[in-house]
């Protein structure tokens, strides 16, 4: 590793740590990551710290199934722990990947940040809030570094969608709309004995696939404070949990947002999120940007009953002709931008966050309210009762 030096502590939340010792490249903090769990996911995250260059690197992995942590340790160039326990204990491991069942999530991040380790969690944070706590409790005495996975708030659409909602430029924000419109295979959950219980998955189409919409929405809209749900398992065999759920959440602003989820459209759909204010509305379709509209101050008040969803005409404004310039470069960029995993953004920003002491920008704290949302839609649904949020 050239340029490299070594480094005896870890500087997080501008303390002082008894955190593995690590090494500093000319860029910063070179961070050594290990992944528990060899499953689908983890070769996004194995790509991602590729992706880090001379910033990070992958040391080594491990999984209950050892012929598959051989084989991903093959393709990936790493080595291989029996056990967790084994990784944990690693001097050369600053970091760690939980890329397991969900409902594992929280066992493997206390462990992980009590043996002096940084956390990425695979979405969701866990499955219920009681474990949800103890990763944040455990990330408090520790003073790690913890992330949640929401890879899609790195995209280019979402960073100039959340901040034009941020600046005020779409007016006051009155409702959103998150769809996962997905399909999997009864293969699928079949596939793996998790998949498709409360105990490991902690639910279905809205925990599993939704649950980035989920953050997404809030992300956008703010606090959720109460919602009302229906759900069901429409398409599927051997579910303990929901294949379809729909439902309607109300915000501490105000705003009123509705949330779909479902892995019973055949063959799907990409996901789509919408954010809409008495100044402007913008849309995402998958990662790309969608229709981004301003009000035109001089239009007359029919004009958006004329042109429902088209931009308004004329200028308006500096500000506002700029951002709808941007908003075309941001389209003609997005046309040659793939569909892929925003998860080397994600790291690369977590390894900022390591080196400078800081939070992320997806924090374990913004992993429990996804999670709190999520078991309020599975509760209503349950009950035929609205749930209130964040009691």
């Amino acid at each position: 590793m050239n340029g490299m030096t070594s480094c005896r502590l870890v500087v997080s939340c501008g303390r002082e740590t008894g955190f593995s010792s690590c090494l500093r490249s000319r860029r910063g903090l070179f961070v050594r990551f290990g992944i528990v769990g060899c499953g689908v996911i983890s070769s996004a995250h194995a790509g991602a710290i590729e992706a880090l260059g001379d910033r990070g690197e992958l040391v080594a992995a491990c999984d209950v199934d050892s012929a598959v942590a051989e084989a991903f340790a093959a393709k990936h160039g790493c080595g291989v722990e029996k056990t967790p326990g084994d990784l944990f204990g690693r001097s050369d491991v600053d970091a760690v990947a939980i890329c397991v069942a969900s409902g594992l999530h929280a066992d493997l991040a206390v462990a992980a940040l009590e043996a002096g380790k940084h956390v990425i969690v695979e979405k969701p944070l866990d499955i219920t809030l009681a474990a949800a706590d103890r990763i944040i409790a455990a990330e408090r005495r520790s003073l790690g570094v913890v992330a949640t996975i929401s890879q899609r708030r790195f995209e280019v659409a979402a960073q100039f969608v959340n901040r034009v909602v941020r600046d005020g430029d779409l007016g006051a924000i009155t409702s959103g709309m998150a769809e996962c419109t997905w399909w999997r295979s009864q293969q699928y959950y079949d596939s793996a004995g998790w998949r498709g219980t409360w105990a490991m998955d902690g639910g279905g189409a809205l925990m599993n696939q939704g649950i980035h919409q989920v953050d997404m929405l809030i992300w956008m809209l703010g606090r959720p404070v109460e919602v009302t749900a229906f759900a069901g398992t429409l398409a599927h065999e051997r579910l303990e949990v929901e294949d379809t759920v729909a439902a309607v959440v109300r915000f501490e602003s105000g705003a009123i947002g509705s949330l779909t989820a479902t892995t019973a459209a055949n063959p799907g759909l990409p996901l789509r999120l919408s954010v809409h204010g008495d100044a402007g509305l913008a849309t995402i379709e998958g990662n790309k940007l969608g229709t981004f509209a301003l009000a035109d101050p001089a239009a007359g008040v029919t004009n958006t009953l004329a042109n429902p969803g088209g931009a308004a005409s004329g200028d308006g404004g500096g500000r506002r002709a700029a951002l709808l310039a941007e908003a075309d470069e941001i389209r003609v960029a997005d046309v040659g931008r793939g569909n892929g995993m925003n998860h080397p953004a994600q790291y690369a920003e977590f390894v900022d966050a390591v080196d400078n002491g800081r939070a992320p920008a997806v924090t374990s704290a913004d992993g429990r309210r996804a999670v709190e949302l999520v078991l309020g839609v599975y509760e209503s649904a349950r009950s035929g009762r609205p749930v209130a949020l964040g009691g």
